[in-house]
């Protein structure tokens, strides 16, 4: 499995115009084979951080997402989203177990 976490920021007066992208490709990632878990968070101190968790299946899983149209279309709308500073980081996972 791979797990992807990190962040990307946004300017906060357009929050809420990016609120609709973000859910249309929240939806879209979720739909997809091999997605396991999608889901952005906006950071309770600082706004306009959002945080990113997302678990695949295994590579070719992400892969097909970074090939898919609604990537393609969320990462169109960046810049008129102001959305930039990204740093995510995947890492390869076994098992999960509960703590």
């Amino acid at each position: 499995m791979l797990l992807i976490v990190g962040t990307f920021r946004l300017s906060r007066d357009r929050l809420d115009r990016a609120r609709p992208a973000m859910a249309a490709m929240i939806e879209a990632s979720r739909a997809e084979d091999g997605c396991l878990l999608y889901a952005y968070a906006e950071d309770v101190l600082d706004a306009g951080l959002i945080h990113v968790r997302e678990l695949w299946r295994d590579e070719a899983a992400l892969e097909r997402h970074f090939a898919s149209a609604h990537i393609k279309a969320w990462r169109a709308a960046w810049p008129a989203l102001g959305i930039g500073q990204r740093d995510l980081v995947a890492y390869e996972v076994g098992a999960a177990r509960t703590v």
